[in-house]
């Protein structure tokens, strides 16, 4: 192979190894609740402990989540992407899914999400979710999962499209590219297709945050962002992010984001 990309390869893996190409890709989950890792119940359940329902409200210890996320190599700052459809009671943030107890084959994510392209050092990606225009529903999936016998083997699962909330194409493609300038330099690009026989309204809300590293060290460095609106003549935000750790080379920043053709900048603390 001699292309661009066995170049690249080159430069993160062998002979060089001066180039950190592998900083940056897709190590941000799409579903960080119910697993292991957060689990602190006395009796063992992950499932219980942290379904889906709990994970816009409480924080995250050992990873985060998001769809189409991307992250640095330590996980310390993640992007992604957030939805909403005018519909839904919640922000679509993360891949929803069925517990170990509430689905009647045992756990199970219920979402239609693809990945479409990589390349090795992750200098190319794509990525398509199909989200309903509909109100998500996510009741629906789980009584109606429940209500079907596990002991029943020749029970199907009851599969979001048996919902039909996608009936007469009533959904949004939403399709995600990243591609590497550099392995600093990262250009994102989303796309949305209404496939549905009428104009429906959709909020993109791409997602910059960092993991919380901080609340759980009396000494530890937090982060920081900042932002600026509209900063130039052609309509370019920028937002700043920081992390100065004292690690060196698990320091982030001061790095920028770029955001073209943004309503507004929004900025909590959660």
């Amino acid at each position: 192979m001699n292309n661009d990309e066995a170049k690249r390869l080159k430069q993160a893996y062998a002979q060089e190894r001066n180039t950190p190409w592998l900083r940056w890709g897709p190590y941000l989950s799409e579903r960080q609740w119910g697993t292991v890792r957060e689990d602190y119940s006395p009796w063992g359940n992950a499932w219980s402990y942290f379904p889906h329902d709990h994970a816009r409200s409480r924080a995250y210890r050992w990873g985060e989540d998001g769809l189409a996320g991307i992250c640095d190599d330590k996980q310390k700052m993640c992007f992604a992407l957030a939805l909403w459809n005018g519909c839904d009671p919640i922000l679509k943030e993360r891949l929803f899914g069925l517990t170990n107890d509430e689905g009647n084959h045992g756990e199970d994510v219920k979402e239609y999400y693809f990945y479409l392209d990589s390349t090795p050092t992750h200098s190319y990606m794509k990525w398509l979710y199909k989200y309903p225009q509909r109100a998500f529903p996510y009741q629906d999936l789980v009584e109606e999962n429940r209500r079907r016998k596990n002991t029943d083997s020749h029970a199907f699962e009851y599969e979001i499209i048996d919902t039909g909330v996608f009936d007469d194409n009533r959904y949004f493609d939403v399709q995600v590219e990243y591609a590497k300038a550099s392995p600093q330099d990262i250009l994102i690009r989303i796309q949305v297709i209404n496939r549905g026989p009428d104009a429906a309204e959709l909020h993109v809300l791409p997602t910059l945050w960092f993991r919380n590293t901080w609340s759980w060290c009396d000494d530890a460095a937090k982060p920081t962002l900042q932002g600026q609106q509209a900063a130039n003549a052609q309509g370019i935000s920028t937002i700043l992010a920081t992390l100065v750790s004292g690690e060196g080379a698990n320091d982030i920043g001061p790095m920028k984001l770029y955001c073209q053709g943004t309503d507004k900048l929004l900025f909590v603390e959660n």
